[in-house]
């Protein structure tokens, strides 16, 4: 599990949301949901111990022990990544070997038939060999998570994994989502889409400027009397929770 204790996360020493207090239980699937600039991104890159907290602690263990973190594999945002680097799709989710063959070794066969196996998971098996400058954003995608399939990392961290692909590509890789939480995995993902989190994340964390709700998703969603079934923005959540959440 992963606790927090009176965690602020920002830049520059300076809080982008209010202090968070909680835990991810092992084995759970939470959403992360709040307005644009509440610190859904920030939290989730602290967590992942690539950003520094502005004050508070994370925590690895049930004792709030300064555990060390667990392995995990971390998916940041497409925007951040650079496509014009020169690798093809299949090397690309063979770097998710390093921690067995290590930053310089080759891959030995097993490994590559892992690789081919994540490929067909995600059905990128006849672009294995592809430049990944050539993918559409939805390809880049399925790549991506073929490489978080082979960190078999018990700890999954995703920032906003369906900005900008297609619908299909979505339904496809909610199912391996789906498929790591039966697994047991700890998985944790920055969401937009209100349905979506509804229909798929049993938990939620909810990040606002006012305040912070975290529970299961129907709990909630239920402080927002004005939601619909239909796709809701999280900028109306926010609305929301300054007027009608008890």
């Amino acid at each position: 599990m992963i606790s927090v204790k009176q965690l602020s996360v920002g830049y520059d020493r300076r809080a982008v949301a209010m202090p968070v207090d909680g835990c991810f239980v092992a084995g759970s699937l939470t959403a992360i949901i709040g307005a644009n600039g509440a610190g859904k991104s920030t939290l989730l890159k602290t967590l992942a111990g690539l950003q520094t907290a502005v004050a508070g602690n994370v925590f690895f263990d049930e004792k709030g022990s300064a555990a060390k973190r667990p392995r995990m594999a971390y998916l940041p945002q497409q925007a951040e990544l650079d496509r014009a680097f020169p690798i093809s799709v299949f090397d690309l989710v063979a770097m998710g070997c390093w921690p067995q063959s290590g930053l310089f070794g080759g891959i030995s066969r097993q490994s590559a038939g892992q690789v081919a196996e994540a490929l067909d998971t995600v059905g990128m098996n006849a672009m294995a060999h592809s430049p990944v400058g050539d993918l559409s954003g939805g390809q880049l995608q399925r790549t991506l998570f073929a490489r978080l399939l082979i960190q078999q990392a018990p700890l999954i961290m995703l920032d906003e994994p369906f900005t900008g692909i297609d619908s299909q590509t979505i339904e496809l890789l909610l199912k391996v989502i789906a498929q790591w939480h039966r697994e047991g995995k700890t998985v944790i993902a920055v969401l937009h889409d209100i349905s979506m989190v509804a229909r798929h994340f049993p938990q939620v964390l909810y990040l606002s400027a006012e305040r912070n709700i975290w529970g299961s998703t129907d709990h909630v969603l239920n402080h927002f009397p004005n939601r619909t079934h239909a796709c809701v923005s999280t900028e109306t959540f926010s609305l929301a929770a300054g007027v009608t959440a008890p």
